[in-house]
């Protein structure tokens, strides 16, 4: 799994119009679900995020978690992530798993972080979406579980 995630002020998702999903202060996290990714995928990458220390302390610090200062989440799918450019002209997609494995992770993803305690605002699989990310800082960051496991799988 691949997550592209945003310290944001605030978050939407809009649907043909219609906000299906809004957040305040926390993080916008952009998903995409690998051939290959399982539950533990998922539910590592929801633990790690939830305690990633990326929020201000009173010092200034990247020194509290998404738990720590009580934000949520927005998580929105997204396939592009596993778009392989390196060819060509036109992006590869086929790292990316296919809908109906790609989509219950997703939903799995997702409860894990609720698990966690987190608030989690969704976008919709397989929708065109507008999103609105008010990137607060900014603060970016790329997490991907095959990366980050081959080393310490709690690094």
């Amino acid at each position: 799994m691949r997550a592209c995630i945003q310290r944001v002020s605030r978050a939407a998702v809009t649907i043909e119009d219609v906000t299906v999903g809004r957040i305040g202060h926390g993080l916008a996290i952009l998903l995409g679900v690998r051939e290959g990714d399982t539950d533990e995928s998922a539910a590592w990458l929801a633990d790690k995020i939830a305690h990633l220390r990326i929020f201000d302390d009173e010092a200034g610090r990247f020194d509290r978690s998404l738990c720590d200062v009580g934000g949520a989440a927005l998580v929105v799918p997204q396939f592009t992530l596993y778009g392989d450019a390196r060819r060509g002209r036109r992006p590869s997609f086929s790292q990316a798993a296919l809908p109906e494995q790609a989509e219950p992770l997703y939903e799995a993803f997702c409860q894990h972080l609720r698990q966690q305690g987190v608030p989690v605002e969704t976008g919709r699989f397989g929708a065109h979406m507008l999103v609105e990310i008010h990137n607060d800082g900014p603060v970016t960051l790329w997490l991907d579980t095959d990366i980050s496991r081959r080393g310490n799988p709690r690094a």
